[in-house]
């Protein structure tokens, strides 16, 4: 009887161990994304709370979802803030066949206010043109959310001079919500 023992080389054992840590990852993945489909199945309606500190600064609107965004539009329009988009993530999630409480995002801005932060701070444009967010809670309150100026300059390592530029939307924000 002839016994051979194969010795497998280093680049082999590397090329196993990989393949097999590729076939583990993948069996993973497909477990995740199959309980989080199976979650996600039973969710009726996507619950939202205040933002916790996180740079989000939330303030209590006086007016429905659709009144606080024509008071916005208005304010913007009057303004001369061009209006780039209007975002309504509950239209679409119904469209997807979800229920989503009225939840709607604005996005403004001034290229005369926004691109010396640009040119100042090239990341900044991750968070321009400014966005206001107005959105109906679980219980009914509707609420005016935005970025922080402070937290945007803190964010970008912008100087205190051009902090002007983004306090406009914590006035936009208020008078959207009186």
């Amino acid at each position: 009887m002839n016994l051979r023992v194969v010795v497998l080389g280093p680049n082999v054992a590397v090329a196993l161990l990989l393949a097999l840590v590729g076939l583990a990852m993948a069996i993973y993945l497909v477990y995740v994304r199959g309980s989080a489909n199976l979650n996600s199945e039973n969710i009726e309606e996507i619950t939202m709370a205040p933002a916790i500190n996180k740079g989000i600064i939330d303030k209590p609107s006086n007016h429905p979802v659709e009144q606080t965004v024509e008071k916005l539009k208005n304010i913007l329009q009057s303004k001369g803030v061009t209006l780039f988009a209007l975002v309504d993530h509950s239209g679409e999630a119904e469209k997807a066949g979800m229920k989503m409480r009225p939840t709607k995002l604005l996005i403004f801005g001034s290229p005369k206010a926004g691109t010396p932060l640009m040119l100042a701070a090239p990341s900044s444009a991750i968070d321009l043109p400014l966005k206001i967010l107005i959105w109906q809670d679980d219980q009914g309150k509707v609420w005016v959310s935005y970025n922080s100026p402070e937290y945007l300059k803190q964010r970008h390592g912008l100087s205190q001079e051009l902090l002007q530029n983004l306090a406009v939307v914590e006035t936009l924000a208020a008078k959207a919500a009186e």
